[in-house]
């Protein structure tokens, strides 16, 4: 059992950049899809972010070009570099993670961090 814990969450200003930590309580060697997905208030999950184990990174259309997705697998970490903050990011982003990328649900989820931005 992964426990994953988010982290680097906060208010900023449009224009601004936050870095998310997702921590894992084990080995992320396993852990052939990472993802980041957010959920607005009263909006659906959005998928965010995806890094694969190789390496293998996919953006959404609202986010490329302004997120960057990576693990640090000596470290259990997968960050979410998060620039040029737009008032329509705010959300709680919540790290999650699949045993194989053909599987449609999670395996492990964390409890998520507010991430707001004003303008």
């Amino acid at each position: 059992q992964v426990q994953l814990e988010e982290s680097g969450g906060g208010s900023v200003q449009a224009g601004e950049s936050l870095r998310l930590s997702c921590t894992a309580s084990a080995s992320i060697t396993s852990l052939r899809v990472m993802d980041w997905y957010r959920q607005a208030e009263g909006k659906q999950r959005d998928l965010v972010a995806r890094i694969l184990s190789g390496g293998d990174t996919n953006y959404s259309a609202s986010v490329k070009g302004r997120f960057t997705i990576s693990r640090d697998s000596a470290k259990n970490v997968v960050y979410l570099q998060m620039d040029d903050l737009k008032p329509e990011d705010t959300a709680v982003y919540y790290c999650a993670a699949k045993l194989s990328l053909l599987q449609t649900a999670y395996d492990y989820r964390g409890q998520g961090t507010q991430v707001t931005v004003s303008s």
